[in-house]
């Protein structure tokens, strides 16, 4: 009886969040791919008929959406990096005993709404905003220039909202590394670039790995901050499916651009970690 118990336990341990994920994830999910196979209408009604054209289509009419998407996610997400890393990495080597203080710090600004943040990154961006407005005056800028509705606004607000996805991964990984293994290599004459190549930032490539998944993927699908800073040409494909689901009504588009895009995040995190080499991440994690 006692070994059934121990065998069930891990089992039983899982049940409550395996059944949360069955029914609000793996339901919905089955439900939303049954429904990017019908057609019809609101007023008539959906039926199941298997019309696989919905995802042709929806590549047709709305692949530009698509790829603008994935190329924000993808230059956000290395900006994310290229800011992270060296926050993280000092926050780890040389925030001392005050380390929980600069990371809480650096997430207090995300304890206020997502579309607060983004609107508050839009009165910083307008023309008249405090960086444009002294910048024009002083004629460093033409009067004509502007920062919102344009591309660089919309990534700006992807980059500056999802950083902490990317910070915290980061900061963890560098906070498990061993100094004692840094000093070994500067005690073999190991210079601070070669110690940083060889040893700190291999080491923490778990890291960076978590916090590409967890940035690329929300980047890539969001809608806040196309909506709210970019303009009609900054469309990405999180707005196209919103306003499919909730002002066009038409439930089978919707759902086979989700699963579209779904489809192509999953295909480029396999050939990300392929690329990086999920073994060596393991590997590193492990040591």
């Amino acid at each position: 009886m006692r070994r059934l118990k121990g065998r069930l336990t891990p089992y039983l341990l899982m049940l409550p969040a395996g059944l949360w994920l069955v029914v609000f994830f793996a339901i919905p999910m089955i439900y939303m791919a049954s429904v990017s196979l019908m057609t019809g209408n609101l007023i008539d009604g959906w039926k199941q008929t298997w019309h696989w054209q919905n995802y042709t289509d929806g590549l047709d009419v709305y692949g530009d959406k698509l790829v603008r998407s994935l190329w924000y996610g993808l230059i956000a997400t290395v900006a994310c990096i290229a800011l992270a890393y060296p926050a993280a990495y000092w926050i780890a080597f040389k925030g001392g005993r005050h380390k929980s203080t600069w990371l809480f710090m650096l997430l207090l600004p995300f304890f206020v709404s997502f579309v607060l943040r983004t609107v508050a990154w839009k009165l910083v961006l307008t023309d008249n905003g405090p960086v444009l407005s002294p910048l024009k005056s002083w004629g460093l800028l033409p009067n004509d220039y502007h920062v919102l509705d344009s591309g660089f606004a919309v990534i700006s607000g992807l980059t500056y909202n999802f950083l902490p996805f990317m910070v915290l991964p980061i900061y963890v990984a560098l906070e498990r590394i061993d100094y004692r293994v840094i000093e070994a290599a500067y005690d073999l004459y190991a210079g601070r670039f070669e110690v940083f190549r060889r040893v700190v930032f291999p080491l923490s490539l778990p890291g960076v790995f978590a916090g590409v998944i967890m940035t690329f993927v929300p980047v890539t699908s969001d809608y806040v901050n196309a909506s709210v800073l970019g303009g009609p040409d900054n469309t990405m494909i999180g707005n196209v499916i919103q306003a499919e689901y909730f002002t066009n009504s038409n439930y089978a588009s919707a759902s086979a651009l989700s699963f579209t895009l779904m489809a192509l995040l999953l295909v480029g995190i396999f050939v990300y970690a392929r690329a990086l080499g999920t073994e060596d991440v393991l590997e590193a994690a492990g040591r």
